[in-house]
């Protein structure tokens, strides 16, 4: 069976999201628990505030598969939706079929930390 991991609507203001952080990698095995992607909402467009209201979450398995496709770079600015990889039950398994249903995921808030995109200096 194949799934598809997409942009979650965290909440309904959030349009996009940046990928900050990605810790699966394609042709690996997903087991229940695993990190998957680390992204930050920034809601400054959707509320007036002081202070940028950003927020980060972690994207974690709650099921296992094969990672088979991943379409997600720390960077990318991604729409709610936006079809960011693609999962099989089986190692084997063909994905150029359309998507049976959305991964099982948990959706955690996050503090910001070194690893993520947004914490490193760009030129």
């Amino acid at each position: 069976m194949l799934l598809e991991l997409k942009t979650p609507q965290i909440m309904p203001e959030m349009k996009e999201a940046r990928i900050e952080t990605v810790y699966a990698r394609a042709g690996q095995a997903l087991k229940v628990g695993d990190r998957i992607l680390d992204v930050s909402i920034d809601l400054g467009s959707a509320f007036q505030q002081n202070c940028p209201p950003i927020s980060y979450y972690r994207l974690v398995a709650r099921e296992k598969g094969w990672l088979r496709e991943l379409n997600a770079a720390p960077g990318d600015l991604r729409a709610a939706g936006d079809v960011l990889a693609r999962v099989s039950t089986e190692p084997d398994e063909p994905v150029d079929a359309p998507a049976d249903r959305p991964l099982r995921l948990a959706t955690a808030g996050i503090l910001g930390h070194p690893m993520m995109w947004s914490a490193k200096p760009r030129p």
